[in-house]
């Protein structure tokens, strides 16, 4: 059977060459002529089985097979240039496909959506296909001149002509190559124009390079026909452009939000309550172009448009009408789907029928202990929308027995908040599109909530740095390996998002710079660091040890002094006073292990670091006494909303 088919590819390639000869030599008569014709979709960069425009062959003149015969058999062989077909594989013993021949472009009884219009005057009652596994055995005999319902593809099952098959399912040859063996193509000759449609390719177009967002010239990707058999058609336009590839998500993320170690953050959200930090930290998904966001079935567009209800993804079959702008992540499904052979063996997943609507991942690395995140069960889009519309909307995948309330332009209210799930430090929370307009260039903004309650005697939750907060990225999903038809879900993408960052947990410290301070020439310098903690506010008393970092020299030496760290903690409402010529302690204090000691002689300058969060510094210098000379000054704070210069949150310097 392979080798046949292989024997059957390189056929179409001779026949064709032959049959552009033929064609010349008929040029005179009337010649069996079909112009391809495509109009391209625009497809997203990330995408691995993006769904690509249909290929049309607009096809006249010839002389039709009498009524009676049997109609000439064609092969017809497409191929996708540059990158792979990814349209799923039926049945993996043959490399049956969801990609679809169809002729007279037959329109259902029961059209979905209802308000569809046929394409032709004369259309099919009904959908006839035939399978890949006959497609060697699909003959049709002519019932006459005709098209459509009037002609031999006329949908029906049988009568005194057989058949009427109008479906032709594909074969997968290769790794870009969609085969049809043993089609019957009949000219129409007066009858008008017959049109054959390629329908259900999908392409994977992450592996070429994308046009930007904004590019007037974008990546394309373009499919060749290939037609030869038993009689002879001259093919115009072989070569036509099926997709314009296109970035489909753009991430953005606020200014991160560095958090305190020592203050418990949105407790409301757990069971027994607690205090409100914050709204979350929005990160935002937006539309590299209209509709590449898209629910995975027609049936839920029609759902809000005729309902006026949400409505959970499924496996409706509600897309068979050809040439609709369905705009969902599903393909073409044949009415009546029902037909054996067109359901896919394991799921009985109807032929074109998407898993899923467009998924977007937010993962969070750098998740320490004790912090858990939290997300809305569901997230209205924003967009330009009119007045009165229906708005988008995307339901956490997690959450899928919430279905949202409709919204309209003005916006709604997410759903309640959900925890997220950890592996490890990272947590990931998926939205699937459940509803959005292909007319709004719309955004998803995902607020993550982060919660934990402080417990800093055991370092929970741990702190991070500038250096190391924790960081999001923002993908469609799920993300694959799987570059080829041969397996994965529809649809299916690539990782192109970097990290940023989100949050930081800082320790509750205070840093305090003291720019000058001497022991020498007669001077010397008192200094006093309060922990403000106390207050009428009802802030979180906070005790903890001081460390002061001396920077600068003593007479006759270069090497610094020495850290100092308290061995004990001060105590909050209290202060640290001492001189540098004979150190001190906790006025008033009795506890000896908080005793600075002196550092006489010494000039510089000093950061202290207090690990309490409010921390107050004030330095004296004078000449011995205070006789002649003296001077004062506030320690400058080294955090933010001072010189920035820690990370770290702590309070305006007074002058």
């Amino acid at each position: 059977m392979v080798d046949f088919r292989k024997w059957l590819l390189a056929l179409a390639v001779v026949g064709l060459l032959l049959g552009v000869g033929a064609s010349t030599a008929n040029a005179q008569g009337n010649a069996f002529t079909c112009s391809a014709t495509a109009v391209p979709n625009i497809v997203r960069a990330e995408g691995v089985t993006e769904l690509l425009g249909d290929l049309i062959l607009n096809c006249t003149g010839g002389t039709p097979t009498p009524a009676g015969t049997a109609i000439p058999l064609q092969n017809v062989v497409i191929t996708v240039g540059g990158t792979n077909v990814t349209s799923r594989i039926m049945d993996a013993s043959n490399n049956a496909s969801e990609a679809l021949l169809l002729i007279d472009e037959p329109f259902p009884a029961a059209p979905n959506p209802p308000t569809a219009t046929p394409d032709v005057t004369a259309p099919a009652t009904n959908q006839l296909a035939c399978l890949a596994i006959n497609n060697t055995n699909c003959a049709i005999t002519s019932v006459g001149v005709g098209l459509g319902a009037a002609g031999s593809y006329n949908g029906t099952t049988g009568g005194p002509t057989g058949p009427g098959y109008n479906v032709f399912q594909g074969i997968q040859q290769g790794l870009n190559s969609i085969s049809w063996s043993g089609v019957p193509i009949d000219a129409p000759g007066t009858a008008g124009t017959r049109i054959i449609r390629i329908t259900n390719i999908r392409a994977n177009a992450s592996l070429l390079a994308p046009g930007s967002s904004t590019s007037l010239i974008p990546t394309t990707i373009s499919e060749s026909i290939f037609v030869n058999g038993y009689q002879v058609i001259s093919l115009n336009q072989v070569t036509n452009v099926v997709g314009d590839i296109i970035p489909g998500l753009i991430a953005t993320t606020p200014t991160p939000i560095n958090y305190q170690q020592c203050n418990s953050v949105n407790t409301y959200l757990l069971p027994t309550g607690g205090s409100f930090t914050d709204n979350g930290i929005g990160v935002t998904a937006t539309e590299g172009f209209r509709y590449s966001f898209k629910p995975q079935n027609y049936a839920q567009i029609y759902s809000v448009l005729v309902n006026g209800a949400y409505t959970p993804p499924g496996h409706p079959v509600d897309q068979d009408v050809l040439d609709f702008g369905y705009n969902s992540e599903s393909g073409f499904t044949p009415y009546p789907p029902t037909q054996p052979g067109l359901d896919e063996g394991t799921s009985l997943e109807p032929i074109g029928i998407a898993d899923t609507g467009t998924q977007i991942q937010f993962n969070v690395a750098g998740v320490g202990a004790g912090v858990t995140l939290y997300a809305p069960s569901y997230v209205y889009l924003s967009g330009n929308y009119g007045t009165g519309t229906p708005i988008g909307v995307a339901v956490l995948t997690t959450a899928t027995s919430v279905v949202p309330p409709l919204a309209t332009a003005g916006g709604g209210t997410n759903g309640p908040e959900v925890a997220i799930t950890s592996t490890g430090t990272s947590s990931s929370v998926v939205y699937e599109i459940w509803y959005s307009d292909p007319s709004v260039l719309e955004s998803l903004t995902v607020p993550i909530s982060v919660e934990y309650t402080s417990d800093t005697a055991i370092n929970q939750p741990p702190t991070t740095t500038t250096l190391t907060p924790a960081t999001v990225s923002v993908n469609f999903y799920p993300i694959s390996t799987v570059p080829t038809a041969d397996g994965g879900p529809i649809p299916r993408f690539v990782s192109t998002a970097a990290s940023t960052s989100l949050y930081t947990i800082s320790a509750c410290t205070c840093n305090l710079l003291f720019p000058f301070v001497t022991n020498q020439s007669g001077f010397d310098t008192g200094i006093a660091i309060a922990n403000t903690t106390v207050d009428p506010f009802n802030t979180l008393a906070q005790t903890g040890t001081v460390t002061l970092n001396y920077y600068g020299n003593t007479p006759g030496t270069t090497a610094p002094v020495a850290q100092y760290i308290s061995q004990a903690a001060v105590p909050a409402g209290q202060e640290l006073v001492f001189t540098l010529s004979n150190g001190g302690g906790i006025p008033g204090g009795s506890t000896p292990s908080v005793i600075v000691p002196a550092t006489a002689g010494f000039q510089g300058y000093i950061i202290a670091t207090a690990n309490f969060q409010y921390c107050h510094g004030f330095a004296f210098i004078s000449d011995v006494g205070a006789q002649k000379l003296a001077e004062g000054y506030l320690a400058i704070s080294l955090d933010i909303p001072g010189l920035y210069r820690t990370g770290n949150l702590g309070e305006n310097l007074g002058h």
